[in-house]
């Protein structure tokens, strides 16, 4: 597979400034990065630092609620926190390290949730005005597992209204920024998550994937973004977009945070029909702090580039950063070979036929009736709902509904809605067979870095088209992973996402793959450097 590698170096012609800073990048020089580089897990630092009593679960809860302040008013990234509460929480788990009790996994950790998961605590918005200052009267099944461990939830996170967008710019109450640069978008739709998590205004947190909304901002915010396998977290509590596609998963800055958090989440729940009998194990078991190159740790796998994905339409940037990540995992002893999937670019026209149609059933419930505003002078139960949705729902989302509604309509059903479940099968097949023949598969996160805040609003299509890495994904249900690969050159310095595509219910393999190359490719790590100030847990 040297045939990109060497493509890109011809096309790209890099000046010798810019190969030097590429070449200080790599070794953890500052250039807008920031040297400080950390791959440890966090969540293992609090749990050592609760066990030789440096610090109190109350010191490291209020200890993160400074810095999620410090930096709030500049991120954007909460749509609501609760203090209070949270140095409560630790309080409790205080008390019960100062009787000798034992506590959970996750005591002491502060955890931001996304704003469409359901918490008793704090409203549930979606990032939507029709929802605004709904609180629902439970907890949704994977926050209250990560309750259940220890975890102090310090706020929900800001989203693109239900899902839908890659940016945050579709949220009804502001946009997230970027830490790597404020003028740039975090992703979407949990652009809150990745960035919040980016920043340390959490250890770690929880988003949803429809169509890639975990790990496109993964990599643009450059963390850890997991898509578990559809049915190996329980959907209850989440608000619905496409509920064939969705999944709950973690956003942490290393994969062995991941491999925690996923631990406690996973596993059947009898109020989730589609989640999955499937055997969970602990994920972060065996995950060595100990890895190093020499010893060829990834000797024996064999791992396929999907040909599609370096091509066209993909930033010559990224392609080159992809590159190294591929040639480094030749290095870590895995065996590499490029493959074609002839039903790739089908996924996305498919999807985004799929994905409105379930979005126009599942938000037929916002009515205006039950929960979320209701506006004055209707003249009766049609004019209702009409005035409901026209002031409760933002323009991607009506934009969404209306599509959804027409591929469903009676005259089109089978041009559209059929079809692109027949094309969704195609797909499952055809990635299937390909990850029986590989242990992973590999292409870029996003085909760009992050882009400019507003470069594309005013161009929706343009803004589908970079979910082009990702959709294939949740149309067949299998898990991936995106982690950082590197940064591009030149001033910008952005992150880089690496995903990583596995069969299905082998989360456990893409960790260990993951945290094998995420200790020994220093070169893909790094601190935004308005961050270092904040830490909590210091790298």
């Amino acid at each position: 597979w040297p045939r990109i590698g060497a493509n890109v170096q011809r096309r790209t012609a890099c000046t010798k400034e810019r190969e030097r800073r590429r070449f200080c990048r790599m070794a953890g020089e500052s250039f807008g990065c920031g040297k400080d580089v950390r791959t440890a897990s966090t969540i293992r630092d609090i749990q050592k630092i609760l066990n030789t009593r440096e610090k109190t679960a109350t010191q490291l809860v209020e200890d993160q609620l400074k810095a999620l302040h410090a930096l709030e008013p500049t991120l954007n990234n909460f749509i609501s926190t609760q203090d209070q509460q949270a140095i409560w929480e630790a309080e409790r788990i205080d008390a019960q390290l100062a009787q000798g009790k034992q506590v959970g996994r996750l005591a002491g950790v502060s955890m931001a949730l996304k704003d469409n998961l359901a918490y008793t605590k704090l409203p549930t918005t979606a990032g939507s005005k029709i929802l605004q200052g709904v609180t629902i009267p439970y907890n949704a099944t994977a926050v209250e597992r990560l309750l259940s461990e220890g975890a102090i939830i310090v706020g929900k996170t800001n989203m693109d209204e239900f899902g839908m967008g890659s940016t945050t710019e579709n949220s009804a109450y502001k946009v997230s920024k970027n830490p790597w640069d404020l003028e740039r978008v975090p992703g979407g739709s949990s652009g809150g998550s990745a960035s919040a998590t980016c920043a340390f205004q959490c250890v770690g947190s929880l988003g949803s994937d429809t169509g890639g909304s975990i790990r496109q901002p993964a990599s643009f915010c450059g963390v850890v973004g997991l898509k578990p396998s559809y049915g190996r977290v329980s959907r209850y509590g989440l608000l619905a977009y496409a509920s064939s596609l969705d999944v709950v998963g973690p956003i942490t800055r290393s994969v062995e945070d991941a491999a925690i958090l996923l631990s406690c989440m996973a596993g059947q729940d009898p109020m989730d029909s589609t989640s999955s009998s499937a055997p969970t194990c602990d994920f972060a078991e065996g995950l060595s702090s100990s890895v190093d190159a020499i010893s060829r740790p990834l000797a024996g796998k064999r791992f396929g580039i999907i040909k599609e994905t370096t091509g066209e339409g993909v930033d010559l940037e990224v392609l080159g950063v992809f590159t190294r990540a591929v040639q480094h995992l030749q290095v870590l002893g895995a065996e590499v070979e490029e493959i074609s999937l002839s039903t790739f670019d089908a996924g996305l026209p498919a999807y985004y036929v799929l994905a409105p149609s379930e979005a126009s059933s599942n938000l037929s419930r916002y009515d205006g009736v039950r929960y979320g505003p209701r506006p004055d002078a209707v003249n009766d139960l049609s004019d209702l709902y009409t005035k409901t949705r026209q002031e409760g729902f933002g323009a991607e989302v009506k934009r969404r509904i209306l599509m959804g509604t027409y591929a469903l309509s009676s005259g089109y059903y089978d041009a559209y809605y059929k079809r692109a479940q027949q094309i969704r099968q195609l797909i499952y097949q055809e990635l299937n067979s390909s990850l029986s023949k590989f242990d992973a598969l590999l292409c870029p996160t996003a085909p760009t870095a992050a882009y400019k805040i507003g470069e594309k609003t005013d161009d929706p299509l343009s803004m589908y088209i970079g979910d082009i890495m990702t959709v294939n994904v949740n149309l067949a249900g299998v898990p991936a992973l995106s982690l950082p690969c590197g940064f591009t050159s030149g001033d910008s310095c952005l992150p880089v996402g690496l995903q990583i595509i596995g069969r299905m219910f082998s989360e456990a393999d893409l960790l260990s793959i993951g945290h094998v190359f995420e200790q020994t490719a220093s070169f893909a790590n790094g601190t935004p450097s308005m961050t270092r100030e904040v830490s909590p847990v210091a790298p």
